[in-house]
């Protein structure tokens, strides 16, 4: 997860580009910022959960797990009124550590609290 700058095509491209290998299927929602992936060498499909499109009965789309994870860190940010842009990237790189972590459970809060209390390596800069 990260925060861009804005939402244009120019800023996603490269992003896109640099992380989904060409030649693969791409599904999105109907926002038309994606409407370039064609362009871009990636087929494009849409889903539209408002008019009940989930896929062809055998492969089922969606992007409801994204969209899931964003709507948890706007749920998640919401106490901390008042985020500067400077500090949102630290926000969001927790947020994504401890989400990607929830399946360790408890383990999660013993592995931190470990790692914070090890002393560095003598030879560490």
């Amino acid at each position: 997860m990260r925060m861009l700058a804005n939402v244009k095509q120019v800023t996603i491209g490269p992003l896109i580009k640099a992380t989904i290998a060409a030649d693969n299927t791409v599904y999105t929602d109907e926002y038309d910022i994606y409407s370039r992936l064609p362009e871009w060498g990636y087929e494009h499909r849409t889903v539209n959960h408002g008019r009940g499109e989930y896929g062809d009965g055998f492969h089922e789309v969606h992007v409801n797990t994204m969209e899931g994870c964003w709507s948890l860190l706007r749920s998640w940010l919401r106490p901390h009124r008042g985020i500067s842009q400077e500090k949102m990237p630290l926000y969001i790189a927790l947020f994504e550590f401890v989400h990607n972590a929830r399946k360790r459970g408890k383990a999660l809060l013993e592995s931190l609290i470990a790692t914070l209390l090890t002393p560095p390596p003598r030879n560490a800069v």
